[in-house]
């Protein structure tokens, strides 16, 4: 085989390998370009699923939400939006429902117990009390 078909093979594989692999270096910012499109759409659905489906008082309460508790909003939109595709939901959802459908969510949710503990000892123990003015 002479030089020029060798060239010819290299070339032919690699671009095989490009495209079965994901194709080159010049095709990750058309990816990531399509990846953001697509994220776009799917924001934009979810947030026409939701406007049909809750009413004005339910978007503000939701809205609320989203700035206190975004992960429990996260879970809350995702239940909603299943609900109405398989067609659970009747209607605009009002602010009782939207109540209801939220203490299921924190009933999934798993719940972080904090407490205080005070330690009576240390507290007894204080340095400032045994100052000897008399003495």
């Amino acid at each position: 085989m002479s030089d020029g078909d060798l060239d010819a093979l290299r070339a032919q594989r690699m671009s095989q390998m490009q495209s079965q692999f994901g194709g080159g270096g010049g095709n990750d910012a058309e990816k990531q370009q399509a990846q953001q499109e697509q994220m776009r759409a799917q924001e934009e659905m979810k947030h026409s699923i939701l406007s049909q489906v809750l009413d004005q008082q339910a978007r503000a309460r939701l809205n609320t939400l989203k700035v206190s508790k975004p992960e429990k909003a996260q879970i809350f939109e995702n239940m909603v939006i299943r609900m109405a595709q398989m067609g659970q939901v009747r209607g605009k959802l009002d602010d009782a429902q939207f109540v209801s459908i939220l203490e299921s969510v924190n009933a999934q949710m798993p719940q972080s117990k904090s407490s205080v503990k005070y330690d009576r000892r240390r507290a007894a123990i204080d340095s400032d009390d045994d100052d000897d003015y008399g003495c």
